[in-house]
C-alpha cells in the first residue's frame, strides 16, 4: 500500500498578514535582504538564487497555544511569491539529512513517530512508512542538525 502525500508550504495568506503588517508573528521586523544563494525558503519550497530578496523570520507550524508550538527561524522571500502546490515532494528539500516528527491530530508530537533520515536518503519513502499509522496525522520535516521547519506532509486522502 502506498499512502499519497500532501505537502505544506507555510500558508501564503499567514506571510501576506506579515508583509502587510511589516513583523513576523512573533514581532521580528520584516527586514528584506539579498540572498547569498541555497538558503531554504518555506513559502515555496526551493532554495534561493543569490540576489533573490528574502527574510529570515521566526516561525511556528502550528497556530494554537500548545507546549508542542516551538518557534524557530525560517527564510521566505520578501514578497509574495508562487508558493507551492505541486503533488510531489519538492526537489531541492527532499533529502536528507533530516528529522521526520510525526503528530497526531492534537498535534502532540508521537515520540514513536520520529524518524531521522540520512544525508541523501529520499524523503518519500519514510514519510510514506510514518503517515501509513493511523495516529499520525501530519508529519514535519526539519533540518537534521538545527531542527529548524522545513515543510508539513500529511495524507493526500
Amino acid at each position: 500500500m502506498t499512502t499519497a502525500l500532501k505537502v505544506h508550504a507555510i500558508h501564503p495568506q499567514r506571510l501576506d498578514t506579515m508583509r502587510v503588517q511589516g513583523h513576523d508573528e512573533h514581532g521580528n521586523y520584516w527586514s528584506p535582504y539579498a540572498a547569498r544563494g541555497g538558503e531554504p525558503l518555506r513559502c515555496c519550497l526551493r532554495s534561493a538564487a543569490a540576489a533573490e530578496s528574502i527574510v529570515l523570520i521566526a516561525y511556528a507550524p502550528f497556530t494554537t497555544s500548545s507546549p508542542w508550538t516551538e518557534v524557530g527561524p525560517v527564510y521566505v522571500h520578501a514578497d509574495a511569491c508562487e508558493g507551492y502546490d505541486a503533488p510531489d515532494l519538492p526537489s531541492d528539500l527532499r533529502t536528507g539529512p533530516r528529522v521526520l516528527r510525526g503528530y497526531d491530530g492534537d498535534g502532540t508530537l508521537l515520540y514513536d513517530h520520529v524518524h531521522v533520515v540520512d544525508a541523501g536518503q529520499d524523503l518519500n519513502d519514510p514519510l510514506a512508512r510514518l503517515l501509513e499509522h493511523d495516529v499520525v496525522s501530519v508529519v514535519h520535516v526539519r533540518a537534521l542538525a538545527t531542527q529548524c521547519f522545513t515543510y508539513a506532509v500529511s495524507r493526500a486522502d
